[in-house]
């Protein structure tokens, strides 16, 4: 990794843990059948791809899972408590770490991320660590449902690229995702796949950073 000028880190379960298993469960108990296929990490009801993009609102994705669960009683709070049931939070030193990246290196946030999920992890941010967002940890950040376009469409691997002129042969990018990761390589971008229990203070422990 001599040659590599500049990383593009993936949000969750690279910097922020996720808890698939805690998730299912939870939209289980909403009312949801047969939640693998409903939301998983690798499979998705297609509701959670337009989230994602920004094309439907927090009310219409809210009003999708009320007609999906069957239910006129379901509240939104408990929508949102369902869904954000995935959102654990930040390992200790994880944002240092950054830090001291981003001292030596040019790097990048590129998350697929929903609006109900951003307000709730920036309120974590502010309350668990005093941070208004993630914009002081990387150079620049970009947010699915901000974007319009989301991974594995290498077209957001593109406009990451050319936005900021970086090389592809310099460019790292993690993700815990293989299909995200295979969208990179054909870019001729870097690619480390993130899989538990390894992380990233893992990873950048042999590094001189």
């Amino acid at each position: 990794m001599d040659n590599i000028k500049n990383i593009i880190f993936d949000y969750g379960n690279v910097i922020f843990t996720l808890d698939f298993e805690k998730s299912k469960h939870a939209w289980k108990s909403l009312g949801i059948e047969n939640t693998e296929a409903f939301y998983g990490h690798n499979v998705q009801d297609n509701i959670f791809d337009k989230f994602e993009k920004g094309e439907i609102t927090p009310k219409e994705f809210r009003s999708f899972v009320k007609n999906k669960v069957k239910s006129k009683t379901v509240t939104d709070e408990e929508i949102n408590k369902t869904w954000n049931s995935l959102l654990v939070g930040i390992a200790p030193g994880n944002h240092e770490l950054l830090l001291k990246i981003k001292q030596k290196y040019r790097t990048f946030l590129l998350s697929n991320i929903n609006a109900i999920h951003y307000d709730h992890i920036h309120r974590y941010l502010k309350d668990e660590f005093g941070y208004e967002n993630n914009n002081h940890l990387f150079e620049k950040t970009y947010y699915s449902h901000l974007v319009g376009k989301r991974k594995p469409d290498i077209n957001i691997f593109q406009q990451v690229m050319e936005e900021n002129n970086l090389l592809p042969s310099e460019t790292l990018f993690i993700d815990d995702s293989p299909q995200h990761i295979e969208s990179a390589k054909k870019l001729g971008i870097n690619t480390y796949l993130m899989t538990a229990p390894d992380n990233i203070q893992k990873l950048f422990s042999t590094w001189d950073i």
